[in-house]
C-alpha cells in the first residue's frame, strides 16, 4: 500500500500558554506498526488526540486516509479503532450489552474474533461493566476497538493497567491485526520491552516534535555505547563526533554515539592508542540516552 494512515502536518497546540505540539508534522505509513515513545506530559495523548479530531489545534492539520480528521465521514470512522487511556465504557451496561452497542455501528464486526478475545482474557459476557476492575476494562475496550478489524488501530497506553500475562495475549491480539501488512497500529507506550515486541518503526516525541521517525532497527543500529580505554590519560576536552553522552575519567571514557561510523572509530583507536568496545542498548536505553536534558 502507498496510502499513508495518517498525515500531520505543522500542528500546534498549547495548554494554559504552554506550547506541548509545536508546528509538529509526521506521517504514519499504511500498514506499518508504529510506537510513539515520550516521557510523560510529554504531548502524546495531545498529539493522538489531534490527530484523530478529537482534539482542535490552535494551527495545522492532520489527514486519514487522505481525508481531513475534522470532518471524517461514516465510511471513514469505520476504518479506525481507538482505545484512549480510560476506558471510559458505559457502567451501566453488562459486556455483551455494550458490545452489541458497540457492534450496531460498525458494517464489518467479527463476532468469532470478540469471543475468542472474551475467552482468551477470561471475560464472561453476562458481568456487568461497573464491577470490573480498571485492567479488565482495559481489556473490554481493546476487544471493542479490535472488533470491527479496523484498517487504522489506535491504542493511547493500552497496556498500562494490564498485568504481565494480560499484556502478552494484547501484544499477540495487536500481531495479527498487523498480520497481513495492510492494516495500521499506532499506539503509544511507556512500556519500551512492549513496543521492541511488536513495532516496525518507532516515533519519539520530545519538546514539541517527533525527533525521530523510522525503522526500530535502523534507531538500535544508529545508537550504540562506545567504552573506550586509552594507553594514556584522555584529555578533558575529548570529543568523538555523534557523541551525545560522554563521561571521561583518566584512560578510561563512556561514550554514547549516534551514526558513528568505522572511520571515527578507527580514528579514535589510533590517536589514543585505545581499545574500543562497541556496546548494543536496548530501546529503553536508547530512550533515556536521547530524552536526557543534557542530550544535545
Amino acid at each position: 500500500m502507498t496510502e499513508s494512515a495518517v498525515i500531520i502536518a505543522g500542528l500546534c497546540k498549547s495548554y494554559r500558554r504552554h506550547p506541548v505540539l509545536k508546528r509538529l508534522s509526521w506521517t504514519v505509513p499504511a500498514g506499518s506498526v508504529v510506537g510513539l515513545l515520550g516521557k510523560n506530559g510529554a504531548g502524546k495523548t495531545t498529539l493522538i488526540k489531534c490527530a484523530l479530531g478529537l482534539l482542535h489545534p490552535e494551527s495545522g492539520h492532520s489527514l486519514i486516509f487522505s481525508e481531513s480528521a475534522w470532518s471524517l465521514d461514516a465510511a471513514t470512522k469505520a476504518r479506525i479503532g481507538y482505545v484512549p487511556q480510560t476506558a471510559g465504557l458505559y457502567a451501566w451496561m453488562r459486556i455483551k450489552q455494550l458490545i452489541a452497542y458497540t457492534a450496531a455501528f460498525y458494517p464489518r464486526w467479527n463476532d468469532k474474533l470478540v469471543q475468542s478475545l472474551l475467552e482468551q482474557w477470561e471475560l464472561s459476557a453476562d458481568q456487568r461493566i461497573g464491577r470490573l476492575s480498571v485492567g479488565t476494562q482495559q481489556k473490554l475496550g481493546i476487544i471493542l476497538a479490535l472488533g470491527h478489524e479496523p484498517d487504522l488501530l489506535v491504542l493511547d497506553e493500552p497496556a498500562a493497567s494490564l498485568d504481565p500475562a494480560a499484556r502478552r495475549d494484547f501484544l499477540k491480539a495487536v500481531l495479527s491485526v498487523a498480520a497481513d501488512g495492510t492494516r495500521t497500529v499506532l499506539f503509544s507506550t511507556h512500556i519500551t520491552s512492549d513496543l521492541e515486541r511488536v513495532a516496525d518503526r518507532v516515533a519519539l516525541l520530545k519538546d514539541g516534535h517527533i525527533a525521530h521517525d523510522g525503522p526500530l532497527d535502523s534507531l538500535k543500529d544508529s545508537v550504540k555505547r562506545w567504552h573506550v580505554s586509552a594507553a594514556a590519560p584522555l584529555p578533558a576536552d575529548f570529543v568523538v563526533p555523534g557523541a551525545v553522552r560522554s563521561h571521561v575519567e583518566g584512560t578510561e571514557a563512556l561514550l554514547t554515539i549516534r551514526d558513528g561510523t568505522p572511520g571515527v572509530l578507527r580514528e579514535v583507536e589510533q590517536r589514543y592508542g585505545a581499545a574500543i568496545n562497541v556496546e548494543d542498548l536496548s530501546l529503553e536505553d536508547i530512550f533515556l540516552e536521547l530524552h536526557d536534558d543534557r542530550v544535545s
